[in-house]
Parts: structure tokens; C-alpha cells; sequence
């Protein structure tokens, strides 16, 4: 089995601290959170630049050049609504490390990501979604067959996509939760791998609370298959939990000193 992917939030244009750094291009803020990420375990960093409408090509061009060549071609995900900015920070990434992910396609106006992907040698988090949150797993499970059979026309290898069944907040859709874990386990008896944005399901929760549910339904998610997460690394109980995991599900060798490691 492949030890657990965490994709680190932390470089997000919604921090106020990180949307100034991307506007005045000021490295300083960017390196911190990288450096912090990586040290608290990250296999990805997202690089979540926002919409970007006006210099989007030129931000994210700046942005994974920065911390590439600061931390030895680190493997990014390179999040934004802008497709040229995506296409623009392709050109410049260095994939020795491990590939791009795009973040992200889905079943309705982005599907042609997923040729973006394919012409770039790039993975992809594919959102089991066409058009808002699915009504269903009926309705996850015919989109995510739908970008599956579209990736492929295009050449790209299964293994490449991350199918994400949308994460959803308990505070307001509890009834909910367990369905999104079945929906896990069943893209994962597909073969497939799977992923999402994990502290969505603890919005608006106190802060106290939130590393408790977000590590709980961390270890239930892990259970039923998940891949990887776009988490917080920094967060000590949750990156604890997930380490504990890979261990009990024999992903990585235990040693006394596994959650140092």
C-alpha cells in the first residue's frame, strides 16, 4: 500500500497574509508557510493563488518558481479557477520530484483539465461533481465514471487522478457524512485513489473541536480507502492520527520513532 498523501492548504489566497505576499510578490510570507508545511510532513503543497482574474499567469508562474527552487523542486498542486494560469505554471514546474496535480476538474465545465493534464504529464483532483454538491453516490459515482472514461480518452493513466467526493461540513449536513465514507470505499473497491479538502467537514465548529473531528473522521476515511487530504500538516493531532494510520494499515514499517519520522 502507498503511505498517505498530505497536500498542505496552508499557501491559500484567504489568509489575509498570503493574498498581500501574492500581490506584492513578497517571498518572505510564501517561504514561511512552505518551510512549515514541509517540515511538518507534506508530501504536496497547494498553491491556491484564488481566482485571478487580472495577473493570474504571472502570479502563478512566480509562486512555483519561488518555492521550487527554494526547496529542491518540492511537488506542488496548483489550485486556481484561472485555466491559463494553470497552463502558465506547468510550463515552469519541475517534475523530478513528483508530478503537478491541477486542482482541479470536474463532470461539467472543467472536464478539459483533464486533457490539460494528459498533454503535461500532471495529476488531478477530479470533483465528483457537475454542477453544485451530488444529490447522491448514484449521482458521485456516474461522474466520477464519466471523468474516468474522459481522462482516458485523452491518454491519462488512472493512477493520475485523485477523485475527490466533496468533503462536507457536519455543522448543517451530519446526515451526510456517512454517505461521503461509503462514497470513498466505493471509488476505492474501483481502484481508484481519492482525496479532498478534509477540514471542510469541521467549518464553523470551534477551534477546540476542529483537529478532534478532523482527526477522527481522518482515521474513518483512511479506513475506508482514502488516499490523500488537503490538510493542515501543521495541526499536531491530525498529522498524529494519519501517521498512526499508515502504520495500522501497514503503509509504512513501525519503529518507536514513527510519528518523528
Amino acid at each position: 500500500m502507498d503511505k498517505f498523501m498530505v497536500i498542505g492548504e496552508r499557501i491559500h489566497c484567504i489568509s489575509p497574509t498570503i493574498r498581500k505576499a501574492l500581490e506584492e510578490r513578497n517571498p518572505e510570507p510564501i517561504l514561511k508557510r512552505a518551510k512549515e508545511q514541509i517540515e511538518a510532513g507534506a508530501t504536496y503543497l497547494d498553491v491556491n493563488i484564488g481566482p485571478a482574474e487580472k495577473d493570474g499567469e504571472e502570479v502563478m508562474t512566480w509562486a512555483v518558481k519561488l518555492i521550487q527552487d527554494e526547496f529542491d523542486n518540492f511537488p506542488l498542486a496548483l489550485d486556481t479557477a484561472n485555466r491559463k494560469a494553470i497552463e502558465a505554471g506547468l510550463k515552469v514546474y519541475n517534475d523530478e520530484n513528483g508530478k503537478a496535480i491541477i486542482n482541479s476538474a470536474d463532470a461539467g465545465g472543467r472536464m478539459d483539465m483533464f486533457k490539460l493534464a494528459a498533454e503535461n504529464n500532471a495529476k488531478i483532483i477530479a470533483l465528483c461533481s457537475k454542477d453544485g454538491i451530488p444529490k447522491d453516490n448514484d449521482e458521485r459515482m456516474a461522474y466520477a465514471t464519466e471523468m474516468l472514461e474522459k481522462a482516458m480518452e485523452f491518454g491519462m493513466d488512472p493512477e493520475d487522478i485523485l477523485f475527490d467526493p466533496l468533503f462536507l461540513v457536519v455543522k448543517g449536513m451530519q446526515d451526510k457524512q456517512t454517505e461521503v465514507l461509503e462514497a470513498i470505499k466505493q471509488l476505492t473497491d474501483m481502484g481508484l485513489k481519492t482525496t479532498g479538502g478534509l477540514s471542510n467537514i469541521s467549518n464553523g465548529a470551534p477551534n477546540d473541536i476542529r483537529p478532534i473531528m478532523d482527526s477522527a473522521y481522518a482515521a474513518m476515511a483512511m479506513q475506508c480507502g482514502l488516499s490523500s487530504a488537503i490538510i493542515n500538516p501543521c495541526e499536531k493531532r491530525l498529522m498524529e492520527t494519519i501517521k498512526t494510520c499508515d502504520v495500522i494499515k501497514n503503509n509504512i514499517l513501525y519503529a518507536d520513532s514513527y510519528l518523528e519520522l
